[in-house]
């Protein structure tokens, strides 16, 4: 266990220190993260472990690529392109938590399956987040069908779905791949529980958002915002609940893909 701590604690000081390096994270996302990889990689394994790097990775390119095209919508979310620590818990604690149920109950196939899951999910809100707003169509609501703005809450695009279903799938070949290199047994139904749980958590996600999310309508430049701030003013409050904020979309996002890749994995 030792060996198995101090190993998680070095790559994800060396990977999460990068992704600082690159502006990826804030300090507190790197704590988070540092801490989050290291308990991962000590009560799991190597395919456990790749999959949550596989996610990190994959999400901090996508938030650098065309970025100057995505800053305008962006600048709506509630936090910039660095992530916090709530973020990184929200994107990670439920993985944790597969991961520790795993290593206590000594069922690890079925929270293995929860697991895939939970990080399908997570990086197919990612990817169809950060490809979705690149849509040149305007995206519809997720329970009125009808338009709405680039990067409104519970809004969804056939690029951000597809988005969803290439991320939630890149998981599930990656934890084939990860089963291949450690020689433990394979099954193919690691890839549908990627892409199940990429797909069911986006759309958890988005109707969430939808519905129970806070939102705020900025007067200075007319357009529905996360942020109770925006364009240097107050903003005043358009639905949702106080509790409801991103973090906690993220995190029921998280746990509905979970549900799915055990259901189909």
């Amino acid at each position: 266990m030792i060996i198995d701590l101090m190993a998680g604690f070095v790559g994800s000081f060396v990977i999460a220190g990068l992704a600082y390096w690159k502006r990826s994270l804030s300090a507190s996302g790197l704590t988070a993260a540092i801490l989050l990889g290291t308990g991962m990689y000590a009560l799991g394994s190597l395919k456990w472990y790749g999959l949550l790097i596989a996610f990190f990775v994959s999400s901090s390119f996508l938030s650098h690529r065309k970025k100057q095209e995505k800053k305008q919508v962006e600048d709506l979310f509630a936090k910039g392109g660095r992530r916090d620590w709530l973020q990184v818990a929200a994107n990670g604690g439920a993985g944790l938590v597969a991961v520790s149920a795993g290593y206590l109950t000594g069922d690890e196939a079925a929270w293995y399956a929860f697991y895939i899951g939970t990080i399908a999910a997570v990086s197919g809100d990612t990817w169809a987040t950060e490809i979705g707003v690149l849509s040149r169509r305007a995206p519809r609501h997720i329970l009125t069908w009808k338009k709405v703005e680039a990067g409104a809450s519970g809004g969804v695009s056939g690029l951000g779905m597809l988005a969803s279903l290439g991320g939630g799938l890149f998981i599930g070949f990656t934890a084939v791949m990860l089963s291949l290199f450690i020689q433990e047994p394979v099954s193919m139904r690691y890839i549908v529980a990627g892409a199940a749980g990429g797909l069911v958590g986006s759309v958890a996600d988005s109707v969430m958002g939808a519905t129970w999310q806070r939102m705020y309508y900025c007067e200075g430049c007319r357009k529905h915002t996360e942020r109770p701030f925006h364009c240097g003013e107050p903003t005043r409050v358009s639905k949702g609940y106080n509790w409801c904020t991103n973090d906690v979309v993220n995190v029921a996002g998280a746990i509905a893909g979970g549900w799915a890749g055990w259901l189909f994995g």
